[in-house]
């Protein structure tokens, strides 16, 4: 293990990221160059002392869970995070990266997606990385966190979402047809019938359904309704896809994204609903 390496390199994968690249507000004041080590502690799912540890090369020898949760914080690509485990003596395992880490190419096309929503998530739901858009509009979602969660966790859901029971009820639809083929499923799926009544109440009734194009409105506090269609683009050979938001034409989508688009080019906004 080369700690030094390894520090060195989290500090950077760090300061390349922007708060609204992983769905938190800029901040008027704030002096740290990108992420604070704070922020990518919360998003590694990890205590602030120990993420504190490997920056400062004194730390363990991280997990393959660590290195997991590592690299979606910081929204490494596939060579990246082949590149951390490396570094931290591991080898990454046969097909293990393809699920775990966003490829450069997709990285690039999200990049490039600066007018919709748009976030790409893996296999089994989980969020790998996502627009800023993306992040402010749906703020259940977070980066190194799972769609579906997200959307059963609590309130916030209904909040921004018109129409929210008609959307989770797809979201089971499609969780189920996914779990036949993928059975480590089957703990998210436990996980939310314990926590959730209404997944437990959608769960019951046993439908399948994959979405592949599925209308939805998104509200926010200064446009209103968002009009979009959810539609989806699969990654070959990777288990990922790449999910946007396209706004439906003579609704008045185009010019509210617009608008959203605007108001976080402010410094320090963030939607306060």
């Amino acid at each position: 293990m080369d700690r030094t390496d390894l520090a060195d390199f989290l500090r950077t994968r760090r300061a390349r990221l922007k708060p609204r690249d992983v769905g938190l507000p800029d901040g008027a004041r704030r002096r740290t160059e990108g992420l604070r080590r704070q922020e990518v502690a919360e998003l590694a799912g990890m205590s602030i002392d120990y993420y504190i540890r490997l920056e400062q090369a004194r730390g363990p020898r991280p997990s393959r869970q660590v290195l997991n949760a590592l690299a979606r914080a910081l929204m490494l690509t596939g060579d990246e995070r082949a590149h951390l485990y490396h570094l931290a003596g591991e080898t990454p395992l046969a097909g293990e990266s393809p699920a775990g880490a966003l490829r450069q190419g997709t990285q690039e096309l999200l990049a490039t997606l600066t007018d919709i929503p748009a976030y790409v998530l893996d296999a089994g739901f989980g969020i790998l990385a996502a627009n800023p858009l993306a992040l402010h509009l749906i703020p259940y979602l977070r980066v190194g966190g799972n769609e579906m969660r997200g959307i059963f966790s609590g309130p916030l859901h209904r909040e921004v979402c018109r129409h929210a029971e008609s959307f989770a009820s797809a979201a089971v639809r499609e969780l189920r047809a996914a779990r036949a083929t993928r059975p480590e499923l089957t703990g998210l799926v436990e996980e939310l019938a314990a926590t959730s009544p209404l997944f437990t109440r959608l769960w019951a009734a046993h439908d399948v359904e994959i979405r592949r194009e599925l209308r939805k409105r998104l509200l926010h506090e200064v446009v209103g309704e968002i009009d979009v269609r959810r539609q989806i683009l699969d990654i070959p050979d990777s288990g990922q896809r790449l999910i946007m938001y396209v706004p439906v034409p003579g609704t008045g989508a185009v010019e509210a994204l617009r608008t959203v688009r605007e108001l976080l080019e402010r410094p320090g906004y963030a939607r306060s609903g």
